[in-house]
């Protein structure tokens, strides 16, 4: 009987032990199981971040995300590229800005959870590029608002931050071109309605030689007034697109110079000045549109003998060939422009003319404006340099090889 009973007692530590045994290789399997899918989770969450990055990498525009204590927790290439490179991971973000009008509205959307979106202008020295800024006033968006949290314990909120400095330049030149233009035109607007006012007056018209001086004042005044409206179709026409439709086409530069020449024949005879051609006899032949050529010779001559009224002005129109580019010059030795002028000549609207009568009808303000975009639209460049009194010079290059004339002008 005692046998019996110590057998059943060895049997059941048996099944007692094969069952512990078993149950101790069910966990191991259970543990390694769990190991497997832990590790298969961890390799799909860090290819998820690396695809997430890939693709935030991919955004032209910087990008981040903040926690709730204003401390960046993700940054795009364009982000650190728009910072210099700098560090960014886990710093406040009053830190990475360095204008505080670029974290004021983040903030109060930090604060808030109140979704933002802010259009900054700032001047150079305040912009997020730092010293990479070199196009003077910069303006910016920022985009920011709060993300769903998956707990609800921890906040995320994405910026975006959209360099809108194009479009304000854009939107600015636009802005001072019709103020400027409305201005020019008020001017001798309101001239010609004044002297309509007088001869309109009884008996006014019974005095021919008062009634012929208000006339030719008047015609005076038309003309500029027929002059600004030209200039600004032809510079709006270049810079619209429509000066994709220049007329490629070879001409000699001599015949554009001699055109220039028969224009502006009064012009030079009244101011005593002269002419000089420094051209090869046989003439350059240039590819382009000659229309607009000769608005640019034509606007750097009547520039220079308008600018220098004086007796005895040198102007001298030149060309050399520079292997694969055309350089056409036009010089003169009269009064110069001052060197704090030199860098804004090309603007719209702007002039130097201090030295001027002011009974003297003012040009348009628009003809060295055209000149830049007439060169520009060919795929050329023009400079200017000025010692007062020596000599003033335009200097003009544009390629010879029709490919790069055609990218433009097609």
């Amino acid at each position: 009987m005692i046998i019996e009973v110590a057998i059943t007692a060895a049997a059941a530590a048996v099944v007692l032990y094969a069952r512990e045994l078993h149950h101790r290789r069910l966990l191991r399997e259970s543990e390694m199981e769990i190991q497997g899918l832990k590790t298969r989770f961890d390799q799909e969450l860090f290819r998820a971040r690396q695809e997430r990055d890939r693709l935030l990498d991919a955004l032209g525009d910087p990008f981040m995300l903040v926690n709730s204590s204003g401390r960046i927790r993700f940054a795009n290439a364009a982000a650190h590229e728009l910072f210099g490179k700098r560090e960014l991971l886990d710093r406040p973000v009053r830190e990475a800005f360095i204008d505080p009008r670029l974290t004021d509205s983040l903030l109060h959307c930090l604060e808030s959870g109140e979704a933002i979106q802010s259009r900054i202008v700032l001047p150079q020295q305040s912009s997020p590029r730092g010293d990479a800024e070199t196009r003077g006033i910069n303006a910016w968006i920022i985009d920011a608002a709060r993300l769903p949290s998956a707990d609800g314990t921890q906040t995320i909120t994405r910026v975006v931050i959209r360099d809108i400095t194009a479009e304000h330049q854009t939107e600015q030149i636009r802005k001072d071109f019709v103020a400027n233009a409305s201005h020019e035109l008020r001017t001798p607007m309101a001239i010609i309605n004044g002297y309509l006012e007088n001869l309109l007056d009884d008996g006014m018209l019974e005095e021919p030689d008062t009634a012929r001086h208000f006339l030719s004042i008047m015609r005076k005044h038309s003309q500029r007034i027929s002059r600004i409206v030209e200039d600004m179709l032809v510079i709006s026409r270049l810079e619209s697109g429509e000066a994709n439709s220049l007329k490629i086409e070879p001409f000699k530069l001599q015949s554009c110079v001699n055109d220039i020449h028969e224009r502006l024949e009064s012009v030079i005879s009244n101011n005593d000045a002269t002419i000089k051609l420094s051209i090869p006899e046989d003439g350059p032949v240039i590819h382009g549109d000659r229309f607009y050529w000769t608005q640019v010779l034509f606007n750097l001559v009547e520039n220079a003998l308008k600018q220098n009224p004086h007796p005895g002005l040198n102007v001298e129109i030149g060309y050399s060939d520079n292997g694969d580019s055309h350089c056409v010059w036009v010089a003169d030795n009269g009064i110069g422009i001052p060197s704090a002028d030199l860098a804004h000549i090309f603007r719209r609207f702007y002039r130097v003319e201090k030295h001027h009568s002011q009974r003297e009808i003012k040009g348009t303000g628009l003809g060295l404006s055209i000149v830049k975009r007439a060169i520009e639209a060919h795929g050329g460049t023009i400079t200017v340099t000025s010692v007062p009194g020596r000599e003033t010079k335009f200097l003009i290059t544009v390629p010879k090889d029709l490919q790069i004339v055609h990218s433009l002008a097609s």
